[in-house]
């Protein structure tokens, strides 16, 4: 069944402003993009003649030549162009396409080629849709283990903003209960930082969001942060802290890093030690399976279990 088009006026949120905050542009050494490697062009050719997007090229991913040289990709649903303009994604703001329905079919015969084993969905932002795009997800559900049974595969979703309940309803009757998910959902800064950073979307909607997944008892809910915005290291330790208390078990912190002039500036460089330090204290509140690093992306190895 095709999604329905809600008519409401989607309100922008005033931007906060850290002019005051240091401009830092010179990347560290430490910092170092993977090149593409013998498997590059093949994960290539079964993304793009199956006219798939993923979000390793939209939002300009640093670890593509690593990832699509192991032969893994993270697609993303519902087109390539978002409804909102979040001040840190390189992914395309506008009015999207209409919903292409055969995206979840082109899905698994991408996945069934690549022999994937382990697969990482996301989508765009589709706040004009009724269901926020909960339907599209549900159904490459069905397409993929309709072709592989016993793939591994991972949920990260948008916060289905007005919708949160019948999309986590939907989604949940079409994850297998003979199954563990994992469900992540990023939060991506600091409260404080939100109206800049995440225009459209709310601290507390992507909360409840993870702790409704949580409350699922085969899902294990995963999320993700962005550093180097500007936030403090009390304000990132409050937010892990709020996302154990929804019942977060993984968590993925990484570097910000500006994909254009036109983004948010990089306001600081974490050093190595930083992120372990973070690393330390994430598993000390009882996080599962950490990965915090400058290169880490909420679905970099997202495969591996602590």
């Amino acid at each position: 069944m095709a999604p329905t088009i809600k008519n409401k006026t989607i309100p922008i949120q005033p931007v906060f402003d850290h002019s005051a905050l240091p401009n830092v542009s010179r990347m560290p050494d430490w910092i170092r993009q993977s090149l593409a490697q013998d498997d590059y062009a093949a994960t290539a050719g079964h993304v793009h003649n199956n006219r798939l997007n993923t979000v390793c090229e939209s939002a300009q991913c640093p670890n593509r030549g690593e990832c699509w040289s192991s032969g893994t990709a993270t697609f993303m649903l519902l087109g390539d162009i978002c409804t909102r303009a979040c001040g840190f994604c390189a992914v395309t703001t506008g009015r999207p396409l209409p919903v292409d329905l055969d995206e979840p079919r082109r899905i698994a015969k991408a996945a069934e080629q690549m022999g994937v084993k382990y697969l990482v969905l996301t989508s765009v932002n589709r706040d004009e849709l009724e269901d926020g795009g909960a339907a599209i997800f549900a159904e490459t559900l069905k397409q993929l283990y309709q072709m592989d049974a016993e793939l591994g595969l991972e949920l990260l979703t948008p916060d289905f903003r007005g919708c949160q309940e019948g999309a986590v309803e939907q989604l949940a009757q079409a994850l297998p209960e003979s199954k563990r998910w994992v469900w992540g959902h990023n939060v991506e800064t600091v409260p404080s930082l939100y109206q800049q950073v995440r225009k459209g979307s709310r601290y507390q909607r992507s909360l409840e969001l993870l702790e409704q997944a949580s409350r699922l008892s085969n899902v294990e809910t995963k999320s993700s942060l962005m550093l180097g915005l500007g936030e403090s290291t009390d304000e990132v330790l409050e937010v892990l802290s709020d996302l154990r208390n929804m019942g977060v078990t993984r968590l993925a912190l990484g570097q910000y890093l500006r994909p254009s002039r036109h983004h948010l500036p990089v306001r600081e460089y974490l050093t190595p030690e930083q992120f372990e330090q973070y690393a330390v204290d994430a598993k000390a509140m009882g996080f599962t399976w950490v990965k915090s690093g400058a290169m880490v992306r909420s679905s970099y190895h997202a495969e591996e279990l602590l």
